[in-house]
């Protein structure tokens, strides 16, 4: 071994292994992600869950709802109520813009549009890489949270559960 350079041993190496590789396959769960804004903040549902995203259009009010179901729309012949998410999670209303979108989503055997700031993007994401909800985040918020993704445009953003919105809507729902 005498006289012989580290990078001729590397080869020699390389050589005698016959370009065999000691890499390991892991197959790593991805998750969708359907990324919105609510007041300027990032918020996600899981993809499986978001059946269609909609323009926001004229919403029919139904007296006797409670104030965070804004009322209703039909989507191609279906009646689907519209939940105001700000109201269910704490923040101010937003008064509605051309980014405004409605999420329809189902969970669980609830089916209902949520009302968003604007639809931002739709991400496949490792699984591992969605942690538990930040212990800083308002109660409020936190209680309607599957966990939190790594920063999405320099930002954070929190996963939603729809199933936990929907209880809202149907209390008796189970959410697994």
């Amino acid at each position: 071994m005498e006289g012989k350079l580290k990078s001729d041993l590397v080869l020699e190496e390389i050589e005698r292994l016959g370009g065999r590789s000691k890499a390991i396959s892991v197959e790593e769960e991805f998750r969708r992600l359907v990324i919105f804004t609510l007041k300027g903040d990032f918020y996600a549902f899981f993809g499986d869950a978001v059946k269609e995203i909609m323009p926001l259009e004229k919403i029919a009010f139904v007296p006797g709802c409670p104030d965070f179901i804004m009322g209703i729309i039909n989507v191609r012949g279906d009646i689907e109520s519209v939940l105001n998410i700000h109201r269910l999670i704490g923040l101010e209303d937003h008064p509605g813009d051309k980014d405004t979108r409605i999420v329809i989503a189902e969970k669980n055997g609830v089916r209902s549009g949520v009302l968003v700031d604007s639809v931002e993007d739709v991400i496949e994401t490792p699984a591992s890489l969605i942690k538990p909800p930040l212990s800083t985040l308002d109660k409020t918020i936190r209680e309607f949270m599957v966990g939190g993704e790594r920063l999405y445009r320099d930002h954070y953003v929190s996963i939603l559960d729809v199933g936990k919105l929907f209880n809202t809507l149907a209390p008796d729902t189970p959410n697994p």
